[in-house]
Parts: structure tokens; sequence; C-alpha cells
């Protein structure tokens, strides 16, 4: 355990150290856009946030490497390579396309690049997890295909959700938290050991998400950009791909939540984007617009709209996302029978459900809206109503004339 602590304290620390010099950098290139219509935040930030996780990423792996137990688990294949060089070339793509903007399809040619670099250096799927403990063994070439759909979709779910400051960073680092306690579990349960590899890359990348978020956290320094969304959704996918390898017929004592758990925590990140994604496409093409037309009809849009502020709206979602992912990894290492995976996501949904909704403030023995012109104390935009009156300069000089409509007479010149 001290080690995992060990590389996680490495990861986070380089990465918030790195944040500063990255930002400074962003601003020298002009890695700043001017703010758009449908962006939450109202000044221009820099970008290229990612840079500072690529370098968060690359110190702990090498510190990992290093440790008695845990490099030795590494030096039996080649993750470390493997992370390092598709690490880098994700950061390279979402570089460019934070700095110069890209064409979607070349920002994918990176992202399937990235996940072919994985397949190379073996991360890849051998067989896939079925129910009842079944699985399916893949050919060469379909899991190469299978593998490369899994990482080219965990890097646009992660990419979708970042749309909030420190939105992408906490729903990643939940997921990595959960991914890490069922890969320590399960491999307890197999091996009598906790040292795996899986363990290894979301200890990491916790280190990364947490070394980040205090630059990334409401009111944000820095966007982690494209260039940190894709690395995010790549190290995750990797650690998924890493754990499925597994034979669910030598897990005693867990059910088959065992087999079907790669599978279903992907869930806890891409749910929330894919429903905001399905949810948008229907909304615009039913007013007559293209699908990828933007808008600001996204679910955090929704969430600040109704009152929520920033952070709160940020905390809803870390709430949906801990609920679920956290509730399945319970469920399958405390042997909780399947059939109770449905009212997890019933919980889950009542608890975005429930937090979303309208505040509501008893004033007078009855309950009414709150006003928007009335801010939260934890909202931490202006005030919605109308300004106070601003005071000319005569009025600061002379308070006690405080009619601005009466204008002051001065003696007419000689």
């Amino acid at each position: 355990m001290r080690e995992y602590l060990f590389m996680a304290l490495v990861a986070a620390a380089v990465t918030y150290l790195l944040v500063p010099l990255v930002r400074r950098f962003a601003i020298r290139i002009g890695a700043m856009p001017e703010v758009r219509d449908r962006d939450v935040h109202t000044v221009p930030t820099p970008r290229l946030g990612g840079l500072a996780m690529y370098g968060g990423l690359v110190a702990g792996l090498l510190a990992a490497k290093q440790l008695d137990k845990t490099g030795e688990v590494l030096a039996q294949d080649r993750t470390v390579i493997a992370l390092i060089a598709a690490g880098g070339l994700i950061t390279l793509t979402g570089f460019l396309d934070d700095w110069w903007g890209m064409d979607p399809f070349i920002k994918l040619g990176g992202q399937i690049g990235a996940a072919g670099v994985l397949v190379y250096f073996g991360l890849y799927l051998p067989w896939v997890p079925w129910v009842n403990g079944e699985t399916i063994s893949l050919p060469p070439d379909l899991s190469t295909l299978i593998t490369i759909l899994v990482v080219v979709v965990a890097i646009n779910a992660v990419n979708f959700v970042d749309g909030l400051d420190g939105l992408a960073a906490g729903i990643v680092g939940i997921a990595a938290a959960a991914t890490w306690v069922y890969a320590i579990f399960l491999d307890q349960n197999i091996e009598q050991n906790r040292i795996n590899t899986t363990a290894a890359i979301t200890a990491i990348l916790i280190g990364m998400c947490l070394g980040f978020l205090p630059h990334n956290f409401h009111p944000a320094k820095i966007f982690m950009g494209d260039t940190g969304a894709m690395l995010l959704g790549l190290v995750l996918a990797s650690s998924l791909v890493t754990v499925t390898p597994v034979d669910s017929e030598v897990i005693e004592g867990m059910n088959r939540f065992g087999a079907l758990m790669p599978i279903l925590l992907p869930a806890a990140v891409m749910v929330l984007p894919l429903i905001d994604l399905i949810s948008a496409v229907i909304r615009r093409t039913s007013m007559g617009l293209s699908p990828f037309a933007p808008d600001r009809g996204h679910l955090h849009h929704r969430l600040l709209d109704i009152g929520h502020s920033h952070r709160r709206t940020v905390l809803i979602m870390y709430a949906w996302t801990s609920v679920f992912a956290l509730g399945l990894v319970g469920m399958s290492v405390s042997g909780v029978p399947v059939v109770y995976f449905p009212i997890v996501i019933v919980l889950a949904l009542a608890v975005l459900v429930l937090f979303s909704l309208p505040r509501w403030r008893g004033r007078g023995g009855a309950h009414a809206a709150k006003r928007k012109d009335t801010p939260d104390d934890d909202d931490d935009g202006p005030p919605t109503g109308p300004m106070p009156p601003i005071r000319t300069e005569f009025q600061q000089v002379h308070p006690a004339k405080e009619d601005a409509s009466v204008i002051p007479a001065f003696p007419a010149r000689s």
C-alpha cells in the first residue's frame, strides 16, 4: 500500500509543480482562446494543462518502476513504455488541437494511433467477459479492433464531459479510485497479493488528477484542454484493459460482477456524457439544427440555469459518479446478487435528480423559489440582479450630496 501511495504522491507533486510553468508557457504562445457564447467561464483562460499531467504520468511510472514489488510486476510486461509512448502521442495531438485547432478526423487519427501503440506493446483485450461468468475469446484482428474502440470511446467520453472547472479531473479520479479498489480485491482473492499493474496505473492516475485539481477547481487558473482530457481517457482505458484479462472461474467469494466490472466501470465516466450527447442530438435535430451545432443545453448548463452554483454543479456530478462506481465495486466484493445492479442505477439517478432540483427556501411560512439576484454563499459568479448606482467623482468627494440629478454649480470665471 505504501508503494501505491508513494507513486500517487510523486505523480501529484510533479503535476502540481508543473502547472504554473505550463500556464506561463500557454499564455506566451497564445493558447488561451477568446470566450465563446456557450462557455461558462467569463475571462480567457490558458489551456494545455494536460502537459503537466503528462509530466506527472511519466514521473509516476518511472518511480513505480524503481520500487521493489511494483517494479517487479511492471517489469513483466511493457506497460511503462506503452503508456509513455501512447500518452506522448495523445498529448501531442491534444497540444496541437488546443494551440492551433485541428480537423476532427485528424484528431481521431491521433486517438486511433495512440490506442494502436497500446496494442503494439501488449495492452489489448484477448477476450471479453460475458454474463454468467462466461468469456468470449477474441481472434487477434478482432481483439485489436475492440481494444482500439474501447480506448477511443473512453478518450472521447472524458473529453466530452470536460465542460466545467474540475469536472473531468474529479470524475476520472473517482472512477480510478473505484478501479483501484476493485483491482486490489481481485488480486487479493486470486493470488493473495495486492500488487498488480492495474492498481499501479490507477494510483498514478489518481495522483495526476489530485495534482491538477487545485489549479483547475473553480475558479480555474488553467484548463486541461483536449491535451489533458484525452490523456486521462487513455490512461483510464489502459487500466480497464489490463484488469480485464482475468479468468473469472478462479474468482471465489465474489459474484459475477467480478467478470463484468471492466464493462460496468467505464459507465461511471461515460453514462453522464453519453446521456448528454444523446439528448443534445435529439434537442438540436428537433429544432432543425445540425447534431453538431454548439449550444447551451448541456446538463451542466441546465444545472447552472436552475440556480446551482458552478461548484455545486460539479459536486452534484461527483456525487453521481461516486454512488455509481463505488456502489458497483461494493456489490462486487461483497457478493451481492447481480439482480441488485438495477437498484444501484436507480439510486444513482435519484441522487442526480435530487441534487438537480432547484433549491427552495421558506420565507414567512411559505416556500418560494430563491431569487436569482440573491447570490449563494458559495456562488462564485456575480449577481444577476440590477447593479447598484455608480457614484460620480463629485459624490465621492461630497458624500452628503447623494442626489445624482443635482448638478453642482461652479462659479463663473471672471
